[in-house]
Order: structure tokens, then C-alpha cells, then sequence
């Protein structure tokens, strides 16, 4: 791998923060709470309700002279508009954005940082993958659109999340921001531990140049002895991954896949990833997708190992962004993430083989049709 590794901390306190409704109250009151540091790395960052309510926290935190930095990504907040960003700058919120989108970067431009992370006085960090719009949470309501979990930190492991993000804060001022620092943490990917209660460890993703964060998902997949629960709302995985989940399914392991059903951003990503069903289901995983409202929640559940972040583990994600997530091991928080995922596999349609095979032909149409994009897009970047 291109950079560093982190190592397992223990002694943490983890939280598990199911939607907007519950998750964005309590960021906001952490950061009213703040007393020196406020970091905030986004993706997706839309102007509307939700994107108001986060900038007036972060305003009045920067007036009461608390050093407030944002990094966003260049082209998910595109639809941040200018008033509300001069309203940080004049506030003294210092503001950052990855990669902006320029025509003359080319294919540079796909290159995002797709990381969820607000950390607070170097005490406290909250992960996972939200982004700051109405999708997610309109104040003053408890419904939302989009189906999301995020994990409040704390303890010696927010110190490893503080310095991921300070590196690409520094890095971000220059094309570094595309080569992981070597400074830091481990050579190599660390064993997990056989068991413990605040175990947890940064897996992340710099572009193509370092994937422990995929490596730790496979080396998990592959030694599941129980159940192995992913979801994802964008099923594109590599092949490696697709490979592992068949054969665990093949030694008896209950392999479960929660994803996104019909109520989706972006239908041609899902079409495209029912390419994969056939060889699964014949393999016997286990296929749920998800009814109530758009699931875009990216968390796994193997044995006892918990993995939730940014990172939807497909070939995109994987070649191109910036990701991160929680790796995990304790008893509270494995508990609280079944008990989500059972939650959720009750608001989902399973997916048979039989029912699969019986689709309509305009369906098969369509999954052929966006699968063969995707397979061509994917050849020609990898090409290059």
C-alpha cells in the first residue's frame, strides 16, 4: 500500500446514529458546545434548510473565536451557493474545496473526496455518510428522504481522525492532496484483535494509491465464520468482493446484501449493479432491497467487526475518491448495528432467483443496456 496504516486504538466510546433526525441535532450541539477546534470534511453539501442550519452553528462558533475549518468537495457543493458561502468567510471560517472542477483537468475531475467527518475540539468525532442537504434532515421535522447512519466517537481514536483530516488540509493546497503521507501508523495491515470491548481503527481510501480500507473488508469477508451483512445504495463492487461474498455464501455463511430499491438518485447505477445478482443468488447470498424511501446508508456486519463511513466498496469509490471509514469491534455498538440491520431487512423486499429469472424485458433491457456502460466506462478509465 502507498500510505501508512492505522493501528487498532482501544478505550473508545462509539455511538450508533440512525437518520438525519437524530444525527444532525447532535452535531449541531456539538459544535455549539465547542471550545477551541472545529473540523468539517463533506462530500455532498447542497444549499437548502439543512445546509442553513449547519453554516449558523458554524458562524456563531467562529464569532465566539473557535478555529473553524471546512473542506468540501469541489464538485458535490456545486449547489452550495456563494451567499452562503461568503456568510463562512466573513464569519472567519476558514474553507477549502477538493479538487475544483476545471475543464482542463480532464479525467482529473473525477477524482472527489467523498469523506463524512466533523470533529470538535480534538474530543469528539462524528463519521459516516451523510452530506449537508434537505435529503438528509430538514430542521424542525423526523422524517427524511434519504436513509443514513452516522457513529459519534470519542476516546484515543478521534486523534487518528484528526490527523487524516489535518493531512489532507495541508496536502489539499496542492496535487499532493493525491499522495498519501508516509508519517504515520503502520506498514501494514494490523491483525485484528481477537476480541475487546472500544476497539477501533481509520481504514481509509486515497484514490487508487492506498485501499487498506478494501483490503480489511476482504481479509473480513474471507475469514466470516457466522454472517457477513453489507449495505450499500450504489452496488457496484469490485471483483475481489463479489468473489469473497460467493464463497462465504458457499461455506454456510449467512450472507446478507441491503440495498437500495426502487427510490434511488441515480437508476442507472442500480440497473447496472443487477448484473451481479444472477451468480450471487445461485451462490445462496441473500439479496434485500430497501422500500421505505432512498437507502444510502454504506455499513457492514461481519461476525462481530463493524465497518461504516463513506465508502460503498465499488469500483468507483475504490479508483477515484477519498474515503474513510470506522472499523470497529464492541459489543454496544455490533449490537446496535444488528439491530438496524435486522430492523431494516423487515422494510425490504427480498430478492428470490426465481422472481429474478421472471422479470419483465424491459427491466432486462435496461440492466443490460447501463451494465454494458458501466463495464465500458470502467475498461477505458482503467486503461488509463
Amino acid at each position: 500500500m502507498a500510505g501508512a496504516v492505522f493501528p487498532w486504538r482501544s478505550a473508545n466510546r462509539f455511538e450508533l446514529l440512525i437518520d438525519g433526525p437524530q444525527f444532525f441535532p447532535r452535531m449541531l450541539a456539538a459544535i455549539a458546545q465547542a471550545q477551541d477546534h472545529i473540523d468539517l470534511e463533506l462530500y455532498l453539501v447542497e444549499s437548502g434548510a439543512c445546509a442553513d442550519a449547519i453554516v449558523q452553528a458554524l458562524e456563531h462558533a467562529a464569532e465566539r473565536e473557535v478555529r473553524v475549518r471546512c473542506l468540501f468537495d469541489g464538485y458535490g457543493s456545486l449547489a452550495f451557493s456563494v451567499g452562503l458561502r461568503r456568510r463562512l468567510i466573513d464569519a472567519g471560517v476558514e474553507l477549502r474545496f477538493y479538487n475544483r472542477i476545471s475543464w482542463r483537468k480532464g479525467l482529473n475531475n473525477l477524482y472527489r473526496d467523498h469523506r463524512k467527518l466533523l470533529l470538535v475540539d480534538q474530543q469528539l468525532a462524528v463519521v459516516g455518510g451523510t452530506g449537508v442537504t434537505d435529503e438528509f434532515w430538514q430542521p424542525g421535522t423526523n422524517t427524511c428522504d434519504w436513509h443514513e447512519v452516522m457513529v459519534e466517537i470519542q476516546g484515543p481514536l478521534v486523534q487518528d481522525w484528526q490527523m487524516l483530516f489535518d493531512r489532507q488540509w495541508r496536502a489539499n493546497i496542492s496535487r499532493k492532496a493525491w499522495k498519501p503521507a508516509t508519517h504515520f501508523g503502520l506498514s501494514h495491515l494490523p491483525r485484528v484483535p481477537e476480541q475487546g470491548a472500544g476497539m477501533g481503527r481509520v481504514a481509509y481510501a486515497d484514490a487508487h494509491q492506498h485501499r487498506d480500507i478494501l483490503q480489511s473488508l476482504v481479509r473480513a469477508i474471507n475469514s466470516a465464520k457466522q454472517r457477513i451483512w453489507l449495505a450499500t445504495p450504489y452496488f457496484l463492487p469490485t471483483w475481489q468482493v463479489r468473489r469473497s461474498l460467493r464463497r462465504a455464501a458457499s461455506r454456510g455463511v449467512d450472507v446478507r446484501l441491503l440495498l437500495t430499491g426502487p427510490r434511488t438518485d441515480h437508476p442507472s447505477v442500480r440497473y447496472a449493479g443487477h448484473r451481479y445478482y444472477p451468480r450471487l443468488l445461485k451462490a445462496g447470498v441473500q439479496i434485500f432491497e430497501y422500500q421505505p424511501c432512498f437507502l444510502h446508508l454504506k455499513m457492514v456486519l461481519i461476525d462481530d467487526w463493524v465497518s461504516i463511513g463513506s465508502c460503498n466498496f465499488d469500483h468507483w469509490n475504490l479508483h477515484f475518491n477519498l474515503e474513510a471509514n470506522l472499523e470497529a469491534l464492541d459489543p454496544a455498538l455490533t449490537q446496535a448495528v444488528a439491530t438496524s440491520f435486522v430492523s431494516d431487512f423487515k422494510q425490504s423486499q427480498p430478492v428470490s432467483l426465481y422472481a429474478w429469472q421472471s422479470r419483465p424485458l424491459w427491466r432486462r433491457v435496461k440492466q443490460r443496456i447501463w451494465g454494458w456502460v458501466d463495464r465500458l466506462v470502467v475498461n477505458i478509465v482503467g486503461r488509463r
